[in-house]
């Protein structure tokens, strides 16, 4: 027999690999210790990182629009519907912008006023006022909660 892709269909003649329906493991080497199994484990995954979709003023430009929007964005396209979006200051600006957006790198923040633009942060003002009013409210609930769970386990204790 010719080693083409005939009879067996290029599967050889006995074993597992050659049978209709199987399917190892993903990766399987034949018994092997698998790749993904001999490469060393690196690096950790931050839960609390937060990721911003970027845009650039240029693409901004190219909507045509003056009132720019997360919305505006994920309908065009650029951005997902639930993206956190930065503005990046890559482009030229001529035209007067509103964007609203999560957060500003710094040359975009001056190109869009240098334009005669607004810039407005989304969820930066909240951000702020509630840092300015966390510790007060942490204090005044700590105190209340450990009285409250306290009593109930006395009495668990108890039985």
């Amino acid at each position: 027999m010719g080693s083409g892709m005939g009879k067996t269909s290029a599967r050889g003649h006995k074993g597992q690999r050659s049978r209709s329906g199987s399917r190892m493991m993903r990766g399987f080497e034949g018994g092997q210790m698998p790749l993904h199994r001999r490469l060393p484990k690196r690096g950790f995954t931050n839960i609390f990182r937060v990721e911003y979709q970027v845009v650039n003023l240029d693409r901004l430009v190219e909507l045509g629009e003056k009132n720019i929007t997360p919305e505006l964005l994920a309908k065009h396209g650029l951005t997902g519907k639930n993206d956190l979006v930065k503005v990046l200051g890559d482009g030229e600006l001529k035209t007067a912008l509103t964007v609203r957006a999560h957060k500003f790198s710094k040359s975009a923040e001056e190109k869009i006023t240098k334009a005669g633009g607004t810039i407005e942060l989304i969820g930066g003002a909240a951000k702020t006022e509630a840092a300015a009013g966390e510790p007060n409210a942490k204090g005044k609930s700590k105190p209340g909660k450990l009285q409250s769970k306290n009593p109930a386990k006395a009495k668990s204790h108890k039985k």
